[in-house]
């Protein structure tokens, strides 16, 4: 038996009608369709989900060994005067959004990276414990870096400032792995030079790349607060890359 429409009369005796309620529906469920698929990765292939992430840490380390374009005293840091207003150039502001997207996949492979280097070179039966500290040291000061950061009135996530920092270790990688070739070869001094050059260029690397993004979130007055603790803890790691 035919159910009356909302007119009174049977559902045939309004077709229009129906096929609205059915174009809506439709559209409705586009709509929701178009909004989760971002979110939504349960039908993708497993290459796409990793292959996107890779694409992502990638980006994340062109941003560290490409900051942004900001150029004041001491070795270019941004975000470190108290008095300079920050203009973000276009470029600029796309870094920021990449960085606002933290991951914790980056720094984890970065942070493994330098501890399996470092404890390569390690004393015997000792590798094991250079691999904690270098491990521990890289987690614990990026988390002592950004609760600073939070204290002093910043507005960058916990997480985020995590992502940079870790994501900032990748000089330190890098210097590591030209540092353990270094000490291979029996140049003396002349390697000593070359090993502590490298750590500074890698320190001055790092720690920028890592002020131009926490700088953003701070108000003027307490900037050099806030990255004195970056420059303290790139330079502990620097330390253990020489050390070992």
């Amino acid at each position: 038996m035919m159910q009356p429409n909302n007119g009174g009369g049977p559902q045939w005796a309004n077709p229009q009608g129906t096929q609205q309620q059915h174009a809506t529906a439709v559209s409705l469920a586009q709509q929701e369709d178009a909004f989760f698929a971002p979110l939504s990765t349960l039908d993708e292939p497993v290459r796409e989900t990793i292959m996107r992430d890779v694409r992502s840490v990638a980006s994340k380390l062109k941003v560290v060994l490409l900051p942004m374009d900001r150029t004041i005293p001491y070795g270019g840091y941004a975000g470190v005067s108290q008095t300079e207003n920050i203009e973000l150039t276009d470029r600029d502001k796309q870094i920021i959004e990449s960085l606002r997207d933290w991951d914790l996949w980056g720094p984890l492979i970065v942070c493994l990276g330098l501890a399996v280097l470092l404890s390569f070179n390690a004393p015997v039966g000792q590798a094991s414990l250079v691999f904690a500290t270098v491990f521990c040291a890289v987690w614990l000061g990026a988390a002592v870096v950004t609760i600073n950061t939070q204290l002093l009135g910043g507005t960058i996530s916990f997480f985020q400032s995590v992502c940079v920092l870790g994501y900032g270790v990748f000089p330190m990688t890098m210097a590591a792995v030209v540092v353990l070739l270094f000490k291979m070869l029996p140049l003396g001094v002349f390697s000593v030079l070359v090993e502590v050059a490298v750590l500074f260029v890698a320190f001055l690397w790092s720690t920028r790349a890592s002020s131009v993004f926490i700088g953003q979130y701070i108000v003027a007055s307490r900037r050099v607060l806030a990255v004195f603790p970056v420059l303290f803890f790139y330079t502990f790691l620097a330390w253990l890359v020489l050390l070992f």
